[in-house]
């Protein structure tokens, strides 16, 4: 499996994504799903994968043919949409190729990327694309992608990432959320890939391979576990029934009671109103 995140913000992209790849527990190797495609001055391209790791080596192994007249080749495309939509045609054509011999296998035709980048004339843009070739683009709303393993990072970039973050801020950001899902699923691993693109560099400026040596990294991993521990312990207990207390679980004068089967029913019953009698008196009297 594989996590991979990427950003559009208002100062550039930030992308990000793991290595690990398996086919069982004891099928465990290092991939690396981050590809550039660059021409200084020019434009800058990233890609990123996840599924079956032979179709996406199929898909960018189309995209990196050399540059050529074609006006099929991401080299010469007008801008980052049309780059996208031939990704995705590239996804189409392996699919037409390989899917229904992964079929007969029992195999899932299954891929999904990131796409982005820039090309000189136009602003950064972000895409994710499916494995029907079709394909999104990342806005102010929505201004990041995961694929593989996200539920684990999602919620750390659902709090954080704004469209004003800064690329440095929203690279930790990225950092903090892979190792939430490197700490709870083994199918994500290290070494990881960053790449952050400043708006109309139009060239790799800022690149690190993050391994398990690697400082940083190790001081985000430490930290963010003890800035956690911190943060919940001076969170309040919860308090049950306290009438001078609003945020009490169960407030003043209210009875909360769960559903509870009764012998020889399948049915749950509440056997207690809401709210109390005192509260209601008239409750007794309505027939």
């Amino acid at each position: 499996m594989t996590y991979c995140v990427a950003a559009r913000l208002r100062d550039g992209l930030v992308f990000l994504a793991d290595s690990r790849t398996n086919a069982g527990v004891d099928q465990i190797s290092v991939f690396r799903k981050l590809s550039v495609f660059e021409r200084p001055g020019e434009r800058v391209m990233v890609l990123m994968t996840s599924g079956n790791l032979a179709v996406s080596q199929a898909v960018v192994n189309l995209l990196s043919t050399p540059d050529s007249k074609d006006p099929s080749s991401i080299w010469r495309a007008p801008n980052l949409f049309e780059a996208a939509r031939l990704v995705g045609d590239a996804v189409r054509q392996v699919h037409k190729r390989d899917a229904e011999a992964l079929h007969e296998q029992g195999v899932e035709f299954n891929v999904n990327l990131i796409f982005g980048g820039q090309i000189k004339g136009e602003r950064c843009r972000l895409f994710q694309v499916y494995a029907a070739g079709n394909f999104i683009e990342a806005h102010d709303e929505c201004p990041y992608f995961q694929i593989g393993e996200a539920k684990y990072g999602k919620p750390i970039m659902d709090r954080v990432l704004q469209p004003d973050t800064s690329l440095d801020e929203a690279a930790k950001c990225a950092l903090i959320s892979m190792d939430s899902t490197l700490r709870s699923n083994i199918s994500v691993g290290l070494p990881l890939d960053l790449l952050v693109y400043d708006n109309d560099a139009l060239r790799v400026t800022r690149f690190a391979n993050i391994d398990e040596n690697n400082e940083y990294f190790r001081m985000i991993r430490s930290s963010w576990g003890e800035r956690l521990r911190q943060v919940f312990a001076e969170i309040e207990d919860p308090i049950w029934t306290d009438p001078c207390d609003p945020d009490s679980l169960v407030p003043a004068g209210r009875v909360h009671q769960p559903l509870r089967i009764q012998p020889g029913s399948a049915e749950p019953t509440e056997l207690a109103p809401l709210q109390s009698l005192a509260e209601n008196p008239d409750t007794h009297q309505r027939g």
